[in-house]
């Protein structure tokens, strides 16, 4: 889970990101993206891809996460400018502002994909980074857990589609909500839901 950041660092880079979003499948509600930067040496072997993570295992790391990064930035796109940009280019938004809101600036991004975004930073895409770099592995943990706190908000307020349990993606239940209620504020009008 070392490797790319090693690897960046014998080319002489510092201040090592890792990028990653959750939220681009999703009916409703935001996509949210995590840049994570960690001091040089920093190991810890529980953290991994998000989607590896109980829910509850996740919020532990989360506030590990927090506490034991050097930075840790956030970006949030809403539903409505994801329908106006597509949801690549909200994608690639999210994660800029991820990285633009770190303190100290990296000098070097490993982001979890293939696309790159609209920084003269240093950076390197990683098919499965989520799996394989520590630092994206984080930034998966916090992408996943703050959305998922955002869509726990949102069911206070239209609780008809259970966002507490489907966090806006497509499932079943959700689809048949949609048919019942049509679609609030934060649904996605570009996304079918059939």
């Amino acid at each position: 889970m070392h490797q790319f950041e090693l690897r960046a660092r014998r080319r002489g880079f510092s201040a090592i990101a890792g990028v990653d979003e959750a939220g681009r499948g999703p009916l409703a509600g935001p996509v949210v993206a995590a840049a994570v930067i960690f001091p040089p040496d920093y190991i810890n072997g529980e953290i991994r891809d998000s989607k590896e993570l109980t829910p509850r295992k996740r919020e532990s790391l989360y506030t590990t996460i927090r506490n034991e990064a050097v930075s840790a930035g956030l970006g949030i796109v809403d539903a409505a400018s994801i329908d106006r940009m597509n949801i690549l280019q909200a994608t690639l938004s999210a994660m800029l502002t991820a990285v633009s809101n770190l303190s100290p600036q990296p000098d070097y991004i490993l982001i979890d994909g293939i696309h790159t975004i609209n920084t003269s930073i240093a950076q390197e895409t990683i098919i499965g980074g989520d799996s394989l770099s520590l630092s994206v592995a984080a930034a998966s943990i916090i992408a996943k857990v703050s959305r998922d706190q955002i869509m726990d908000r949102y069911h206070t307020l239209y609780p008809q589609y259970n966002f507490l349990k489907n966090k806006g993606y497509g499932t079943k239940e959700h689809r048949e909500a949609l048919k019942e209620y049509g679609r609030c504020k934060i649904h996605r009008r570009s996304f079918k839901v059939s």
